[in-house]
């Protein structure tokens, strides 16, 4: 039997749970198992436990009949009910194990005699920030080692009361016959009892878990999910259950007042945020005083105990008498501070605000894409195939002015700004974007917004920029949120995307994992179509073309080629044509001039080269993903790749060489890629598998029909 059971309950955490799995997997400790409950979570939470379950036999997964109403404490119970493990370890879906945590509890284990509790600290990560230690880890160092009872340290109290900053010997949990109750208040009982109950207790003052907050969304609310166990009056609930716990032993009956005196403080600190009903709150707590309150046991007097012995007594018109005097006060003070000018609202804003009451016009889209730099993109796939099969809803590109020429003839569109473009946006029904509107979009009860991105991630995104600021470049986080809340639809190109747009840009956006509708002219080419491109291009019939498309570092101002595009040339000859393309974030790339050297950096459509392309050469750029569909060698050249991963930051090790990861070969100088062409490794059978493994982990859906399930699920109302 294993020595700890490691147990996770698994609900609406898909961009977190892989994380969570592989912290807890890769532990130096590895007698364990680890037991994943999912009851059917939405965002497919469960195919993940699947996943790890069918590649590590310590990992098992388990279904629960999905709307069965369990909740959390069903999952947790569920688990526990499955283990064999020595001692349970419970950890949220979205929490990871520190590195050699579990080595350090199972040696403080062997270190105190195999206590029956052994309680550890925690970092808490902010949803916004980096972790910091908590006060429970202060406090566990300030307690002596060996075993410990909670008659002894009544201080032991004070430590976060959660599920999982504990291991708990089975035994114990079985013979006291311990269980979650409902709600986080029924986590907080449970944590509670094993204090109780546990004869021997060790502490160690090591943080093994790191606590990451995530954002609170309310339009994610599962209404699967039960919610009894949440609001103060099962408060009350939960500690007469308690109470009820230790006087159906005896041998707890010494800790009745310390934990009363715990419950006291408790729902007197629950009072304030009772909203309605506040008169049921006040009689049950008095009923609970009545019942439970030890023989002998007084309340504290004085100011200090006015506000127990009003709400253990019941009195209620009392205590609100008492809430409301202090309310007034509270008020008072703050009058001088809270008076505030109110903006002049110019010409532009008055329009703005009269047109959004007007109704709104369900026959009309919004596009645009790239900062209103043209028709291109994700948006573009889309509107064309809504032209096709949703020619009810007329689209309207948003471009600058400065790109009002590079619109094709017969696309409506208007300038971001004009008196037409408020109408537009103030109207609309639907919005496609591969990047965020502006933030002086109101989006108005009614109106869609579509977020189709313009990449696979390998850099880190969205907020797990927090930890690169050369990567965030000041960007300003909170208004990144309100910007993501306004989406209503994130499209996904793979199952990885659906995992880091989860997690970078948390919202309750509905996902798309239809693959990306740009590339669908990827697939649906034809031969014909290809020699045109190139001979548009003026590549010759017979020549080899490479195209070079490296990515925009953050911490760069100008466009540097991390080849030497000469030497290459010479290296590979007049049969084989360079294009390069510089990423659209800089002004050009300066390229010497040479007859196999193209330069197609302004070239409008990106996918057009790639159909040009025999190969690609890229450094970190999510080209790669996008000409992974065309199933043509992909060469990673990568001179910088620990200094662009320490300061940018990235998803995955993109060479690691392991399939799925590494697309193709690899080479670190001029001469080495030069080498790979010479040689023919570059299409060689190795790296052929190589990418295979790439683009079956990021291609799957890659089949030339992604705008139209776009179309069909957002303009037709279709399940796709």
């Amino acid at each position: 039997m294993p020595r700890l059971s490691v147990i996770i309950p698994v609900r609406r955490v898909r961009g977190h749970l892989r994380e969570c799995l592989e912290s807890v997997l890769s532990q130096s400790f590895t007698d364990i198992e680890v037991i994943g409950v999912d009851d059917g979570s939405p965002d497919g939470s469960g195919l993940l436990l699947d996943e790890f379950a069918a590649l590590d036999h310590r990992v098992q997964a388990i279904h629960l009949p999905p709307g069965g109403g369990t909740g959390p404490a069903g999952r947790r119970n569920a688990g526990a009910e499955r283990a064999v493990g020595d001692h349970l370890i419970f950890l949220e879906g979205n929490f990871v194990l520190l590195p050699d945590a579990l080595q350090a509890a199972a040696g403080a284990l062997d270190a105190a005699g195999d206590p029956e509790l052994l309680l550890f600290g925690h970092h808490k990560r902010p949803f916004r920030g980096r972790p910091r230690p908590t006060r429970s880890l202060e406090l566990l160092g300030e307690l002596p080692t060996g075993r410990l009872t909670l008659a002894d340290h009544p201080e032991l109290l004070d430590l976060a009361q959660v599920s999982w900053n504990r291991a708990v010997r089975r035994t114990l949990h079985e013979s006291e016959k311990l269980a979650f109750g409902p709600g986080q208040h029924g986590e907080r009982m449970y944590a509670l009892q094993t204090l109780a109950a546990a004869e021997s207790i060790a502490v160690l003052p090591v943080a093994c878990v790191e606590h990451r907050r995530q954002r609170y969304l309310p339009d994610l609310v599962d209404e699967s999910e039960p919610t009894d166990g949440t609001t103060p009056l099962h408060l009350v609930e939960a500690y007469v259950a308690l109470m009820t716990f230790v006087q159906d032993r005896p041998a707890l009956h010494p800790l009745r007042t310390l934990l009363f005196e715990r419950a006291s403080q408790d729902l007197l600190s629950g009072y304030p945020s009772v909203e309605r009903r506040r008169r049921r709150y006040v009689r049950s707590v008095a009923a609970f005083h009545r019942t439970h309150r030890p023989e002998g046991h007084r309340l504290p007097g004085g100011a200090r105990g006015l506000r127990p012995r009003l709400i253990g007594g019941g009195r209620y018109v009392a205590l609100g008498s008492l809430d409301t005097a202090l309310t007034l006060r509270r008020w008072m003070r703050s009058v001088p501070g809270a008076l505030r000018a109110q903006a002049k609202r110019t010409l532009t804003a008055r329009y703005y605000w009269w047109q959004r009451r007007r109704p709104l016009d369900s026959g009309l889209a919004v596009y645009a894409a790239y900062w209103n730099r043209g028709v291109s993109c994700n948006p573009e796939a889309i509107f064309r195939k809504a032209q096709e099969l949703a020619p009810q809803v007329r689209g309207v590109w948003v471009v600058s002015k400065n790109q009002r020429a590079s619109v094709p003839p017969g696309i409506d569109h208007v300038v971001a700004g004009t008196r037409r473009y408020w109408a537009t946006m103030a109207r609309a029904t639907y919005f496609f974007n591969n990047v965020n509107f502006p933030d002086h979009l109101v989006k108005r009860p009614g109106q869609v917004h579509v977020m189709t991105h313009h990449g696979t991630p390998l850099k880190i995104m969205g907020l797990d920029q927090q930890d690169y600021p050369a990567a965030a470049q000041g960007l300003n986080f909170d208004r990144l949120l309100q910007r993501v809340d306004r989406w209503d639809w994130s499209v996904s190109a793979n199952p990885h995307s659906t995992e880091v747009w989860s997690r970078a840009y948390p919202s309750a956006a509905r996902t798309l994992e239809t693959g990306y509708p740009r590339n669908d002219v990827l697939t649906t080419a034809t031969a014909g179509r290809i020699a045109e491109i190139r001979a548009g291009l003026g590549i010759r019939p017979g020549l080899r073309s490479v195209l070079y498309a490296p990515t925009h570092r953050d911490y760069e101002a100008l466009f540097t080629s991390r080849i030497d595009l000469e030497r290459l040339a010479d290296a590979l000859g007049p049969d084989t044509v360079i294009m390069v393309r510089a990423h659209y974030f800089y002004e050009g790339a300066g390229l010497p001039d040479r007859p196999t050297i193209l330069d197609v950096c302004d070239h409008p459509r990106i996918e057009e080269l790639f159909l040009a392309a025999d190969a690609l050469v890229t450094d970190y750029s999510s080209v790669m993903f996008d000409y992974a569909a065309l199933d043509r060698p992909i060469l990673v050249h990568a001179p910088d790749w620990e200094t662009y991963r320490t300061v940018r930051g990235v998803c995955f090790d993109l060479l690691s060489g392991k399939p799925g990861d590494t697309p193709g070969a690899v080479s670190t100088s001029t001469d080495e890629l030069a080498r790979i062409f010479l040689d023919g490794s570059w299409n060689s059978p190795e790296n052929e598998a190589l990418r295979a493994a790439f683009r079956a982990r990021f291609c799957p859906y890659d089949d030339g029909r992604a705008a139209e399930r776009v179309v069909r699920s957002v303009l037709l109302g279709e399940e796709v």
